[in-house]
């Protein structure tokens, strides 16, 4: 078997990649190593920037985004017992974000996929990338008992933190640098209304805490929790009255409480492998990089991404230049270096770390002060997080 692009991952990245490249003639094939049904039962972020969601009316799948999602203008951030709103929309001379959810974002791109006939291979076992350091790269993997072979011209490895691409590549080639956070967020999603409009960050004494929402009637909210705390020992009356104790009062009374429908602690950690092509094999999305996610930066990192890969693709089929994928690692890498430094700055002015001590807890009072005093601070904010141009 032959194509142009093998795409090793069905997550947000892979899916948009490959929408892009069949929208323009250029042949893929997708192979993911779970089920269908597996990878669209993944609870994941739900905050787009405007440029993932242009990317989305791009690839044709941005219909029902706009008819359901939930754009935004603004947050805020809640500490000393009051809210501070960032307006991003007056901030950022009239951006916003969008809030839908991840698993829409799949599923809408799934679809669409399936509408155009490319090719996707759903459980896909012992997937392994081969020669990508020569001209002649291919991928070999397993289904029903047999070895396929598929030659290509190039490999992107859109398949995450744990993927087999990243592994591939040998140790000596690549440089990783890493943070562990010594917290969590403990999160659930309930069927009830969210407690704002809007998003509300919390810094509070007891440990950072986050209302957000998918849709108007269905809820997703966090608390911080310590490293090693386990799920089971979270009620949800545990949870609810945790969250609300981290929120001002008037945020708290608005607080719908109701049985969850899902209950997980995700680690927070940032992570960036360098560089993120290695000879015929690109990196993209959690493959090549993590961010906490305080900055709402991981699946818009991830199509930032595919926005340099893909130009850089389309240049080398279209136009007969290799500029564009050669340029492909250092045009990435600057963007995810300055979201890696939002999202570790969120993180750190609004968590409570275990060693922070009296002066660290003044220090962060002395910054969230700082921050809603001045409006070149406030500027910075809202021009990160609604997303830095591409």
């Amino acid at each position: 078997m032959r194509t142009q692009v093998v795409i090793i991952g069905s997550g947000p990245a892979g899916l948009l990649l490959g929408q892009l490249l069949t929208n323009c003639g250029i042949d893929n094939i997708i192979l993911e190593r779970a089920s269908r049904e597996h990878v669209l039962s993944r609870i994941r972020a739900g905050v787009l920037e405007e440029g993932t969601v242009g990317m989305l009316d791009e690839a044709g799948v941005g219909a029902r985004m706009h008819r359901e999602g939930l754009p935004h203008d603004g947050f805020d951030i809640a500490f000393d017992g009051r809210r501070h709103r960032i307006d991003l929309h007056r901030l950022t001379g009239g951006k916003r974000v969008m809030v839908y959810g991840q698993t829409e974002v799949t599923q809408d791109l799934m679809e669409k996929r399936a509408q155009t006939g490319a090719r996707s291979v759903y459980q896909a076992e012992n997937v392994k990338p081969h020669d990508f350091d020569g001209e002649s790269p291919f991928v070999t993997y397993e289904k029903d008992g047999t070895t396929h072979r598929i030659d290509c011209d190039f490999i992107a490895g859109c398949d995450g933190f744990h993927g087999v691409s990243r592994k591939s590549v040998p140790e000596s080639s690549i440089d990783l640098y890493e943070r562990i956070y010594p917290f969590g967020w403990l999160g659930i999603i309930a069927e009830v209304p969210p407690a704002g409009h809007e998003l509300i960050y919390a810094n509070h004494p007891r440990g950072f805490a986050l209302c957000s929402m998918r849709s108007t009637h269905r809820s997703r909210y966090y608390v911080q929790v310590p490293t090693g705390e386990k799920v089971d020992d979270w009620t949800d009356e545990r949870f609810w009255d945790e969250l609300r104790a981290r929120l001002p009062s008037a945020s708290a009374e608005q607080v719908t409480t109701g049985p969850s429908i899902e209950k997980s602690i995700a680690p927070l950690r940032s992570f960036v492998a360098e560089p993120m092509r290695f000879g015929r094999l690109f990196l993209a999305g959690d493959a090549a990089h993590i961010v906490p996610p305080t900055g709402a930066k991981g699946l818009n990192l991830a199509a930032s991404d595919i926005r340099y890969l893909f130009d850089g693709l389309r240049e080398y089929y279209e136009e007969k230049s290799a500029a564009g994928i050669d340029a492909y690692s250092g045009r990435a890498l600057a963007r995810v270096w300055k979201a890696e430094r939002f999202s570790w700055w969120m993180t750190n002015t609004l968590h409570k770390f275990p060693d922070q001590g009296a002066f660290g807890q003044k220090i962060q009072h002395a910054e969230l002060d700082y921050l809603f005093q001045s409006e070149a601070a406030l500027t910075m904010l809202a021009e990160n997080y609604v997303g830095l141009p591409y």
